[in-house]
């Protein structure tokens, strides 16, 4: 298939179209060739990295939605590193989304957040 071959660095639908028979043909008659042939080679070549991007959006607006108690003790959550736990005690944040954008507070941590909470 021509998804698994387009996404290789050096291939190109151009080339593709000069060995694959019916595909020059196709291509040949295809208005602003360029431009679609261009298109087409970016959303395939992309579509991992874009489909990993909206994953990370859709988990950082469900982090957003889960809240962290006011009163959580941090120093109880030995699996915290250190650095987190100061930070979050310092800061207080709201949610976990806030608490993931803390400098110092890595993604261990916030999975142990998420135990913690109970999700």
């Amino acid at each position: 298939r021509l998804q698994s071959l387009i996404p290789r660095p050096n291939v190109h639908i151009k080339d593709l179209a000069n060995i694959i028979t019916g595909l020059k043909e196709l291509v040949d008659k295809m208005e602003h060739k360029n431009e679609v042939i261009d298109a087409a080679e970016i959303k395939i070549k992309y579509a991992g990295y874009i489909e990993r991007e909206k994953q990370l959006a859709d988990k950082m607006k469900r982090l957003e939605n889960i809240e962290i108690g006011e009163n959580i003790d941090y120093d109880k959550l030995l699996s915290l590193s250190t650095e987190s736990r100061e930070k979050l005690k310092q800061i207080k944040p709201r949610t976990l989304g806030q608490a993931s954008r803390i400098s110092g507070v890595s993604p261990a941590d916030i999975s142990v957040l998420l135990i913690y909470l109970g999700r």
